[in-house]
């Protein structure tokens, strides 16, 4: 354990300066760092209406900064959101349309030379990291971190394997480093699936589910030491943590537990059986997960007060996708309101699957305690950072985000009618909303047997009915014939991604057609590539 950490920290004070010399150095920028959570659901924040969670760390972001009340995810499952952020660019263009795995490990890359947010902050003279999950492209293939512009990772390459967060390695750059521990990720159940008769011998059956090094410990104390390097210098500090994405896994001595477990008072424990491992207190520990990791933010922030930099840093807080669905691995989200009153969870192409609790924090600039209650999404941020940051000549064209930055510093107010687009190829949806309005459209037919047909538009009156609990398609037909109109603009079909339904109404399916998919541009030469949700190693709700 020593000699992991000492090793990881001696590797980001060797950093590469992206090939800037200190005196060619570009005038200092501000620092940005973006703190995505993992299935974070819009009201597991106390700031935003959790009574069971406490986050005062996240809860003072919020407090100092302005609140992106209805920001969408890239999308409602973990890979298409994370290329949304990184490129810029809605489901329907993106080059990542639905989780798809790469054996033996990571998931379907990106083309060579996809341009990421990392990848120009670099290029302007910013040291980049990323600590946490990648789920991008598989180490050594066209998209591993390094590849997309990021001087140093640590963490996880692939969603499945971060399913423990006691893992048998994890990936230092492009090294594998391995864990004096073996992996604990898949879904056993307890010893046949019963309690034990004997009661005392009950929290021992639990032991073996918990291992020596948590990884979430091992990545902050990387993300640390990378503040502590590169102070001197701009820097794009990415922290994807797999927090709270199941497994339900805490260290025992974590402080909170004990607290959580006196506040939910007698616990139904989970045996296994829906995915995951086993756990004898789930609510206790989801709550002290969620607790264990708004740590971690305060301990950036302080860091960054300690040095002197906290007027210098943008922070965005967000998640990349709703709460996980209740059941799943044990997790009772229902009972905790994890997505308040909000409709469905993550995966779905309603609120829950896309709403995302989300603030931006910089002192002085970018207003506090404000709301922007308009729609944004991931798209926006590569623009917004890049021109907060001073960079806007190297905002490239063809995005689907636009720059939040004069909303955001009191400029501008915010476009009210706004439309997004969102679509999952794994579940076989499509959703817009435009302003109030929200269409969702599904496939007619089953996963296995996908058709051209469609099930009706939806449509709902966000402003008047936010838990979409009432479909008013038939009152508005107008509305639905402008929100099908950006439905069928928005996608352009990729074989590699098919959406049968939508792939047949789409205007730009001739000439689609007529260019090979992202996919068949470059394939990995030694991958097999599988759909994520059909492997029997990654539940639905894996990633």
């Amino acid at each position: 354990m020593r000699y992991l950490l000492k090793s990881v920290l001696i590797a980001v004070a060797l950093l590469p300066r992206s090939g800037l010399a200190a005196d060619e150095a570009a005038p200092r920028g501000p620092n940005i760092i973006f703190f995505l959570c993992d299935d974070l659901g819009s009201s597991d924040v106390a700031a935003l209406g959790s009574e069971d969670i406490e986050t005062p760390n996240i809860d003072a972001l919020f407090a100092r900064g302005t609140q992106l009340s209805r920001h969408w995810a890239g999308c409602a499952v973990c890979a298409p959101s994370r290329c949304v952020l990184m490129t810029g660019k809605h489901p329907g263009h993106a080059v990542v349309r639905s989780n798809r795995e790469a054996k033996p490990e990571g998931q379907t890359p990106m083309p060579a030379g996809t341009v990421t947010l990392a990848k120009l902050l670099q290029e302007a003279g910013y040291v980049t990291g990323a600590f946490g999950k990648w789920g991008l492209g598989a180490p050594g293939s066209a998209s591993d971190p390094i590849a997309c512009g990021f001087d140093t990772f640590f963490g996880y390459n692939c969603q499945r394997e971060a399913h423990s967060f006691y893992p048998g390695h994890l990936w230092d750059g492009r090294d594998r480093v391995e864990l004096d521990t073996m992996s604990l990720a898949g879904g056993p159940v307890l010893r046949g699936g019963t309690v034990p008769a004997d009661q005392a011998a009950f929290p021992d059956s639990f032991a073996p589910y918990v291992g020596r090094n948590y990884s979430a410990d091992l990545i902050a104390e990387r993300q640390l030491a990378f503040i502590e390097a590169t102070a001197g210098r701009p820097f794009f500090l990415y922290v994807p943590t797999t927090v709270p994405h199941l497994a339900l896994q805490v260290p025992p001595d974590e402080p909170s537990l004990t607290h959580y477990e006196k506040h939910f008072g007698d616990e139904q424990p989970y045996l296994g059986g829906k995915g995951y491992v086993p756990c004898r207190r789930p609510l206790s520990t989801y709550a002290a997960m969620i607790t264990r990791m708004d740590r971690e933010v305060g301990r950036i922030v302080k860091r960054l007060d300690d040095l002197k930099l906290t007027d210098d840093t943008i922070f965005v807080f967000s998640s990349d996708n709703g709460a996980t669905a209740p059941g799943t691995g044990g997790i009772d989200t229902a009972r905790l309101k994890s997505n308040g009153d909000l409709r469905d969870w993550k995966g779905s192409p309603y609120e829950g699957g896309l709403r995302v609790p989300t603030v931006a924090v910089w002192p002085g600039k970018i207003l506090a305690g404000k709301v922007i209650d308009t729609p944004t999404g991931f798209e926006d941020w590569l623009p917004t950072l890049l021109d907060l940051a001073g960079l806007h000549d190297r905002i490239p064209g063809g995005l689907d985000g636009v720059s939040l930055a004069p909303a955001l510093q009191g400029e501008a107010a915010a476009k009210a009618d706004r439309s997004l687009y969102r679509e999952l190829t794994e579940r076989h949806w499509q959703a817009a909303v435009d302003g109030r309005w929200k269409a969702v459209r599904r496939g007619k037919d089953t996963r296995k047997h996908r058709s051209a047909e469609a099930h009706p538009t939806e449509l709902y009156d966000l402003q008047a009915d936010p838990s979409e609990s009432h479909d008013v398609a038939a009152e508005h037909p107008g509305v639905v014939t402008r929100l099908e109109a950006i439905l069928d603009r928005e996608h352009v079909p990729d074989a590699a991604w098919p959406l049968p339904f939508a792939d047949a109404g789409s205007t730009a399916k001739a000439a689609a057609s007529a260019r090979p998919s992202a996919l068949q541009a470059r394939r990995p030469n030694i991958l097999s590539i599988i759909v994520d949700d059909q492997s029997p190693s990654c539940p639905r709700q894996g990633d």
